[in-house]
């Protein structure tokens, strides 16, 4: 009944808004109060909403020294500021070690949890355990596939399957006839969806090859070796935009001809792009994955909404180009594309 009492004040206040400004009239000392009347409205009308201050954690597969999740923190971060959330964040990419990151949230009794399912075996038990008590779960990025049976609220990313069939048809409209798929963290779901949905719509043909992804020199390296040993290789895409960067560099060393292509975003994408040493990247919307998953909870948590349906809330897949670089450039500096 206090909130209702409390929208009902704010509703009041917002007449009386209105009332003010038609009987003032349009004279200058009117118009400012009309105004002064309509932002003290507005501020009781948030005052009417403001909830606690609930903390709200997210734990996903990687973190250091990659500029997407960098992207989807801050998404997450500008949520919280706007939710009045206290935001947590940690990673690791040990499967085993994320399921007890999100136990550990667990036991300090957080209000939601946002985590990645790259690993699902490793993290079913983990999200089982925060559903039945009782903290809301929203998955991102990996997991589309499990995260309903998991129990989770709802999926936000990309379907990397839909995402992989996209660049195969990208790269026949290219004219590309033999491809290379990099896969830099091996165990991760996700990414064998993406090279697998590659090679369902790709013409020519396509081969997998596994990198530790840890270690940049050898991730270069591996593919310099490969693009020596055949040169028939028209094509070489990676899974993540620091990988992209690895790839230009073993083109060049290894004297190929490849065009290189990449998953994700960042500044450094963009301006390759723009240069005309990526061919095309595809963007998954990371600052969205991160701030809608927030907002979200936020929204059940106040008024127990779920988006979805049921499905998967896609962020992605979208073909970036050099002609599209440039108008995304000036956001992927401040690090929101």
């Amino acid at each position: 009944m206090a909130r209702v009492r409390t929208g009902v004040r704010a509703i009041g206040v917002v007449l009386a808004a209105v009332l003010g400004a038609s009987l003032v009239g349009c004279s200058s000392t009117g118009g400012k109060r009309a105004e002064d009347a309509r932002k003290a409205a507005a501020a009781e009308g948030r005052a009417a909403v403001n909830t606690p201050k609930w903390t709200i954690a997210m734990v996903t597969h990687s973190g250091d020294g990659d500029t997407f999740w960098d992207i989807v923190q801050n998404g997450a971060k500008q949520a919280a500021v706007k939710d009045n959330i206290n935001f947590l964040y940690a990673h690791s990419a040990e499967g085993k070690e994320q399921a007890q990151l999100v136990e550990s949230y667990i036991d300090k009794k957080v209000d939601g949890l946002i985590v990645t399912l790259a690993k699902p075996d490793a993290m079913k038990a983990a999200v089982a355990k925060a559903v039945k008590a009782g903290i809301p779960v929203i998955t991102v990025n990996s997991g589309s596939e499990q995260s309903k049976a998991f129990g989770a609220l709802s999926h936000i990313g990309q379907d990397e399957t839909i995402a992989g069939e996209a660049v195969g048809t990208e790269l026949n409209a290219r004219g590309k006839k033999k491809a290379v798929c990099v896969l830099h963290e091996q165990g991760n779901v996700g990414h064998e969806q993406r090279c697998a949905g590659t090679k369902k719509t790709f013409d020519g043909t396509l081969e997998n090859l596994y990198v530790t992804g840890t270690n940049m020199p050898e991730v270069q390296a591996s593919i310099e070796a490969k693009l020596q040993s055949d040169k028939a290789i028209d094509a070489v895409v990676t899974l993540g935009a620091p990988f992209a960067d690895a790839a230009v560099k073993a083109k060049k060393t290894a004297g190929s001809k490849a065009e290189v292509d990449t998953f994700d975003l960042n500044a450094k994408v963009a301006g390759a792009l723009k240069a005309g040493t990526l061919g095309f990247a595809v963007d998954q919307q990371p600052y969205l994955q991160g701030y809608e998953a927030v907002d979200l909870l936020w929204l059940y948590r106040y008024n127990a909404d779920v988006l979805g349906g049921g499905l998967p809330v896609l962020t992605g897949p979208q073909i970036i180009t050099g002609k599209d670089a440039a108008a995304l450039e000036e956001y992927t500096k401040r690090g929101t594309r």
